[in-house]
């Protein structure tokens, strides 16, 4: 399945695996990647020793493309930052909250793609006056930080924005290939999937993480400042109805996030073994697509099944005119 997305990454399949915080670490970016997808590290929640020794790990396992994601608005030297990237070999840098203006011409310079996380249109059309080379066009439906726009409305008004310029990729709650199909059909050219590649074994998660994905239904998410300060969505437990009965403690961005760590509900980067674990109010970030993730895959294997139901979706399509 060759799209724009396929030829700029130089990968087999438009499947992008998101850069989660706490969750996409080596083995899973590794997994995606050597499966013809894209793996993406969440080096949000790492140091910057951790996230050299990942991107090491990952370059010593595959020669395959993967990207690296940070978040923008985070307070540090971004420029630092993106330079141990590139000096580690990654495709990408993945921008998440924010456009990534200061560092655009640095990655150019050293042949490294600049991806734009996007919930707006207006957010889209100043990535790529900022010279960013491929948006993600992502809906509310998404876990983790998120904005208020629902996918099927706002990924094709950035393709109509934007996408004559650069590949747009859709986001916000696609769980199969059923929704990889419905991208394209609305102009993407790939998907960037989330929630799904917790649920596999080479996924990183604290105590209780996956097993809350596999008992949530659709509906058992919510929109939350309660973690960071900004909106995320997250599976809802007792954290996030306290703060929606007192927003008025609400911190902002970041100290919310400082608030959530210090409170002992913030494990993200930890594993399963994870001491000081309460699954009532510890953040799980998840998409509404959870309700329909009931087994653990390996990440390889939905790779392979994102592309094959995709394929047959739109077959039977063509079939059906």
């Amino acid at each position: 399945m060759r799209t724009r997305l396929t030829e700029l990454l130089g990968i087999d399949h438009p499947v992008m695996l998101a850069g989660m915080g706490g969750v996409s670490y080596a083995d899973l970016v590794t997994a995606v990647s050597d499966a013809g997808g894209f793996g993406c590290l969440g080096a949000s929640t790492m140091d910057n020793d951790t996230m050299v020794a990942e991107i090491a790990a990952v370059r010593g396992a595959t020669g395959k493309p993967f990207g690296v994601d940070l978040l923008t608005a985070m307070p540090g030297d971004m420029q630092a930052q993106v330079q141990l990237i590139i000096e580690g070999g990654a495709t990408a840098f993945v921008a998440g909250l924010g456009v990534p203006s200061d560092v655009v011409e640095q990655c150019h310079r050293n042949n490294v793609i600049v991806v734009s996380m996007c919930g707006k249109v207006a957010h889209a059309v100043r990535a790529v006056d900022a010279g960013c080379d491929l948006v993600v066009a992502q809906g509310t439906e998404a876990g983790g930080h998120t904005g208020q726009v629902a996918s099927f409305p706002l990924i094709p008004q950035i393709v109509d924005a934007v996408g004559r310029q650069v590949p747009v990729v859709a986001a916000g709650g696609i769980f199969d290939g059923r929704g990889l199909a419905a991208a394209l059909a609305l102009g993407a050219d790939g998907i960037w999937v989330g929630t799904r590649f917790i649920a596999t074994p080479e996924a990183r998660g604290v105590l209780g993480y996956k097993e809350k994905l596999l008992a949530s239904h659709e509906d058992e998410t919510t929109v939350s400042r309660a973690y960071s300060g900004k909106t995320m969505r997250v599976v809802r437990n007792r954290y996030t109805d306290y703060f929606e009965e007192h927003p008025d403690e609400l911190e902002s961005f970041p100290a919310q996030l400082g608030i959530a760590y210090n409170s002992g509900v913030m494990h993200l980067g930890g594993d399963s073994s994870t001491e000081g674990v309460d699954v009532d109010k510890e953040c799980y970030p998840a998409g509404q697509g959870v309700g329909a993730i009931t087994e653990v895959v390996p990440a390889g294997e939905l790779v392979r099944r994102f592309v094959a139901d995709a394929e047959a979706t739109l077959d039977r399509l063509t079939r059906a005119r």
